[in-house]
């Protein structure tokens, strides 16, 4: 939770961008407690960063930061042959600096050394000689008294089209929301040798119009940063709060995808590893039927099956919730799952491992649900190797 009580402008921020619905915090007295979304919020040039929680193993800043960073480049969030490149130079404050800087090394290459692509585009243009087709409404109407001059429709090649145009928003909003001092003078210098672009909308339908090909696949990585800063920046329409730029991303989805990219990622484990395998459930009389799906499949052999869920939350000693138990006692029906497990962050020790009632008895069935709990590590490698040892071990070991 965020106590704000000593900062009311900025508690108004957050209190207004709430109000547009977004999902990532709820609002509590004289604060904000944020929900299961971590990253940053940048409230003017105020930043909030919220890092992952689990249980009390560390409660150091930047090994948590480090893992963060490590979790989004391992699930391909922030591209891992990006972060290794020599000229990242600066040691990010938080995941924007990261991902500022990522985007300016991009756009410095493309200016640098790839150069910039150009495009041929028809324009309009009052000139002094005659090219390509004349306008003749246009013609009349501005060049009655002016004789030397036609008003025509052309060609021209230049650099003017979407790709830049996306490109240079994006530097200019950076000049405008940038914290980090070491940053400013790069972003200057690369406004200042970028062709200037006309000013466009940006909305998720105009990333939707862009296709990636042989000559200018090189800017796909710049688009991909560029499309995350601009949607996910909101401009105060009000006139009288802050700009608000949040880069967040529901933990327990990252966590989910962070475990499935893990455990594809080791060959050793020797089975069919899928995520988000569906089956229907419910289907009403009108209407659409309604589906169960899990985070993680696993298939070891023949009619065997392994269900997975990911939970990012600290169980504190208590049992999982009895949502998620029910959850989990029904895949072992809709998947004839031979095992299912709930996945936490955290300690070996808090393992544990209990079997279903039968319906209306107090006899136990032969279905049994896991929580396993493996702990973060520094070694991003180490924390994936272990959680493919863990979860094999699991799957081997009969517990009950």
């Amino acid at each position: 939770m965020l106590n704000l009580k000593d900062n009311p402008v900025l508690l108004k921020a957050l209190q207004g961008y709430y109000g547009q619905g977004v999902s990532y915090y709820s609002l509590v007295h004289n604060g904000v407690k944020f929900n299961s979304y971590v990253g940053v919020l940048q409230i003017g040039k105020q930043v909030i960063e919220v890092l992952p929680k689990a249980e009390k193993l560390d409660q150091d800043k930047g090994k948590w930061r480090k893992m963060l960073i490590d979790m989004l480049q391992a699930v391909r969030l922030i591209k891992a042959d990006t972060t290794s490149h020599s000229a990242l130079r600066i040691k990010p404050n938080h995941i924007l600096d990261l991902y500022f800087e990522l985007f300016l090394v991009e756009i410095e290459k493309l200016v640098q050394s790839a150069g910039l692509i150009k495009r041929y585009r028809k324009i309009e243009s009052n000139l002094t000689t005659l090219r390509g087709s004349i306008h003749f409404a246009k013609h009349i109407q501005l060049n009655h008294t002016h004789q030397e001059r036609f008003y025509v429709r052309h060609g021209t090649f230049d650099h003017q089209h979407l790709l830049h145009k996306l490109i240079y928003k994006t530097l200019k909003l950076l000049s405008k929301i940038n914290t980090n001092l070491q940053l400013d003078s790069r972003i200057g210098s690369l406004l200042l040798h970028f062709p200037e672009q006309d000013a466009i909308k940006v909305t998720e339908a105009t990333f939707e119009k862009i296709t990636f090909n042989r000559k200018n696949e090189r800017y796909r990585t710049a688009i991909e940063i560029a499309r995350m800063i601009l949607l996910k920046f909101h401009p105060d329409i009000n006139k009288g709060n802050e700009d608000v730029l949040a880069l967040m991303f529901d933990m327990n989805r990252l966590w989910e995808e962070f475990l499935y990219v893990s455990l594809r990622k080791d060959e050793t484990m020797g089975h069919l590893v899928s995520k988000q395998t569906s089956r229907y459930f419910w289907k009403p009389v009108e209407g659409y039927r309604s589906r169960v799906r899990p985070d993680i499949w696993i298939k070891i052999g023949k009619g065997q099956h392994i269900v997975l869920d990911a939970k990012w939350k600290n169980l504190n000693g208590y049992n999982p919730s009895v949502d998620d138990l029910r959850q989990m006692y029904v895949y072992h029906d809709y998947f004839d799952a031979k095992k299912v497990a709930l996945i936490y962050p955290g300690k070996s020790k808090n393992n544990s491992h209990g079997k279903y009632y039968l319906p209306m008895g107090e006899e136990l069935s032969d279905r049994s649900c896991s929580v396993l709990c493996i702990e973060p590590s520094d070694n991003i490698k180490r924390w994936q190797e272990d959680i493919c040892n863990d979860i094999s071990k699991w799957i081997k070991f009969e517990h009950i």
